[in-house]
């Protein structure tokens, strides 16, 4: 069934000076895991289903179903309507617009995905497991071991003339292998994304999953100190998911962010160029259009060091004076439209993890955290989270150690930066990863 042609439907149900908007959507995931050899468990979902939004007045109604026949899509229509009767009136509320910007024609879609059978897919899952306990003689289990896949497809059809349509395939193999010496036992994990399950690397996700495990065993706490640390690319990445939080005009709007009122101030090394660009299709998140149907960019948040931009969808953008930057983002059907930055990146360097680590003589490589999302307050910049790392002995990774906190602020954090790797790798996240040298950054251990 076209879903163009099915929001073409909803959208020609428009009375005479309201705005109507369809979302369309199906799709179907996997998720499989695997546990000494069998499968664990093996589910497989499909949906469909349309979400429908009614601007009358100034006041918004919202209403969605998971089916596509008439007589439902009517119903859902007239609830829409419904609902914007109840509604504060809002004279910024609005759909987007189309603003000129071409969709960019990006491959985002596997036909390999489409037409993998499951017993490969559960293959994948136990030759991960089989490759993590064949890692390492000290790895002695796992705690587990998955393979998942999306295949998505949407629409989205308005009265204000948007309407795009968009389908995009993505999968993952994870691991986390435990090992154990001397009755101690820690933790690792791997992983590979890719569009379809043939772009997959198991051998990488469990040599990772073991070594990061590996490594950590004898760990202790250590002294606490103020010390330059090493930001592994997975913990590069949790952080550049807040700090774009703060980047985003609904935070702003609401005074979450502090990075509010600063446009065109230095915010961070001059090292730094942060940008959201979910038209790069090596992006997990990588997407055509945006949750109101404009075409997605490429939008530099921070360069060299200086704030640029907010992201914005159409809402934040009126209420800002602004214009939309293609980064209105939904949580499917059932959702109207937020905003928010779709794929995070950091401009890398030139030199490798093992070359940042060589040039810092003494430091920390953190290689995990714990905590990071409540340990952060976006208002104030206060940074404080637990990790767990190898100290920097002489420009070489030495003894692990863990169970102590990092601590600083957001503000501090950007501007101390002394390094930026060429390591960039794509996670199974809306932000890459790549390791980011930081100075004079708080431990607290013993």
């Amino acid at each position: 069934m076209d879903l163009l042609e099915i929001g073409d439907r909803v959208v020609a149900m428009a009375r005479h000076g309201e705005q109507v908007e369809a979302v369309v959507s199906r799709g179907r995931d996997t998720e499989i895991k695997a546990y000494e050899g069998e499968i664990e468990s093996l589910s497989s979902a499909q949906s469909q289903g349309v979400g429908i939004r009614v601007i009358a007045e100034g006041r918004q109604g919202f209403a969605y179903a998971a089916t596509f026949d008439d007589d439902v899509l009517a119903e859902t229509l007239a609830e829409a309507r419904d609902n914007a009767g109840f509604a504060t009136p809002d004279e910024f509320v609005g759909l987007a617009e189309p603003d000129g910007v071409a969709v960019a024609d990006l491959d985002l879609f596997s036909e390999a995905l489409e037409s993998f059978p499951t017993d490969r897919k559960v293959e994948l899952a136990v030759e991960l497991e089989r490759a993590v306990m064949a890692a390492d003689s000290r790895i002695s289990g796992i705690e587990s071991a998955e393979y998942v896949d999306v295949m998505a497809e949407g629409a989205i059809v308005s009265t204000t003339g948007i309407r795009t349509l968009g389908r995009e395939t993505a999968c993952y193999v994870m691991t986390y292998a435990m090992a154990v010496e001397n009755d101690e036992t820690q933790t690792g994990f791997g992983f590979s994304v890719g569009r379809d399950p043939n772009e997959l690397d198991v051998a990488t996700a469990a040599a990772e999953a073991a070594q990061r495990a590996t490594r950590m065993l004898g760990s202790v706490k250590p002294e606490s100190e103020r010390l330059t640390v090493v930001l592994d690319p997975w913990v590069t990445a949790q952080f550049l998911g807040i700090l774009a939080f703060t980047l985003n005009g609904e935070s702003v709007l609401k005074g979450r962010s502090l990075f509010a009122e600063r446009l065109g101030e230095e915010v961070a090394s001059p090292l730094l160029t942060l940008v959201d660009d979910p038209t790069n299709p090596s992006a997990f998140t990588a997407t055509e259009t945006d949750g109101e149907g404009l075409a997605t960019r490429r939008n530099v948040l921070i360069d060299q060091g200086v704030l640029k931009l907010f992201v914005q969808n159409a809402y934040t953008a009126r209420r800002a004076g602004t214009r939309s930057t293609g980064s209105a983002v939904r949580g499917g059907f059932k959702s109207t439209p937020g905003v928010g930055c779709m794929a995070t990146s950091l401009a890398p360097g030139s030199a490798t993890q093992a070359e940042l680590v060589a040039g810092l003589g003494e430091g920390l490589l953190i290689q995990d955290v714990a905590g990071l999302h409540s340990g952060v307050n976006p208002i104030s910049g206060d940074f404080s989270t637990g990790a767990e790392g190898l100290r920097i002995r002489g420009g070489e990774l030495a003894e692990p150690v863990r169970e102590f906190t990092i601590a600083s602020t957001l503000q501090k954090m950007l501007k101390d930066v002394q390094a930026v790797g060429n390591d960039l790798q794509w996670l199974p996240m809306s932000a890459s990863g790549v390791s980011l040298v930081i100075d004079e950054v708080t431990i607290s251990g013993v």
